[in-house]
């Protein structure tokens, strides 16, 4: 009546006031809270119950806003197991409270297994082969799921002795005891490290001399730039004495083709051929037309 009559408020009536449009629905609206479905991974879930306690802590917003505004997010199939849920609890007439509602949300959507296994996965976390930036962002990540009360500088240290062997050699001594700055010094170790090993890589590669790789006779060599060639003649007459094709100037037997001379062709042998009448299957020593008419005077002094 007071208000009506006068127009003016009291300070606990004002006050009230405030703090029911501070905790409205469309005051809490304005976060842009995402919704939740349900269909997401583990991390997924933990991620978005804790946006939603950040928004209430920063709201001052009371328990009882806390589970209807978190009810409001909840759709699909996350929808359909807390209607589900509540029902079982309203008939053991269990009260319903926002740490009820967190320990029931945690047990369906993040479980006590994963999250022992996610504290066991960052107490034995080190670099191995990621980056100083990867490892930094596993080791924040996990960092949350620790039971175990700890400080920065147990973090520092734990940070520290799960670096590579060559990134902790050079940041160990400096005793940094601050943990951002502690990764960007190990990002910057890491950075001129790999600067510092560039050129070194490169200087250790050996030089390569000479030209193509060449198979010869089942055996690799490799011809150099500068070698002087051998002359055709030379590598034509130790080709035909050896019997052995040439690469540079093949021999193809004329009888049969293969990579051979003809007078050591395989398929010769027992192969005869007369000399004196050019007939095939008899040597001139044998030639019927000498028997006939007497040995030439140009062969007589041949032997076949």
């Amino acid at each position: 009546m007071e208000v009506l009559t006068n127009g003016r408020t009291t300070p606990s009536a004002s006050s009230s006031a405030i703090l029911v449009l501070e905790w409205s629905l469309e005051s809490f609206l304005q976060h842009h809270p995402a919704r939740f479905t349900g269909k997401c991974s583990l991390d997924e879930a933990d991620h978005w119950f804790r946006d939603m306690e950040r928004i209430y802590e920063a709201k001052g917003c009371p328990d009882e806003r806390k589970l209807a505004y978190t009810q409001y997010l909840l759709t699909g199939e996350a929808g359909h197991w807390w209607s589900s849920m509540r029902m079982i609890l309203e008939r053991s007439e269990t009260p319903i409270t926002w740490e009820l509602f967190r320990v029931k949300f945690y047990t369906e959507y993040f479980p006590n297994s994963v999250r022992f296994a996610k504290e066991v996965e960052f107490l034995e976390l080190v670099q191995g082969n990621k980056t100083v930036s990867e490892y930094a962002d596993r080791f924040k990540h996990l960092l949350r799921f620790n039971t175990m009360a700890v400080d920065e500088e147990w973090q520092c240290r734990k940070f520290e002795n799960g670096l590579r062997g060559d990134i902790k050699l050079l940041v160990k001594g400096l005793r940094i005891r601050e943990f951002s700055a502690l990764v960007e010094m190990a990002r910057d170790m890491e950075k001129t490290k790999k600067e510092s090993e560039g050129p070194q890589k490169q200087q250790s590669q050996p030089l390569r001399v000479g030209g193509p790789m060449i198979s010869r006779g089942g055996s690799i060599s490799r011809s150099t730039p500068f070698s002087r060639p051998t002359s055709s003649r030379s590598r034509g007459s130790s080709s035909q004495l050896s019997g052995q094709p040439n690469f540079a100037n093949p021999v193809r037997c004329f009888k049969c083709g293969g990579p051979h001379l003809q007078v050591v062709c395989p398929q010769l042998e027992g192969y005869r051929k007369c000399n004196i009448c050019r007939q095939e299957g008899h040597y001139a020593r044998d030639c019927p037309t000498t028997m006939r008419t007497g040995p030439q005077p140009h062969q007589a002094g041949r032997s076949i």
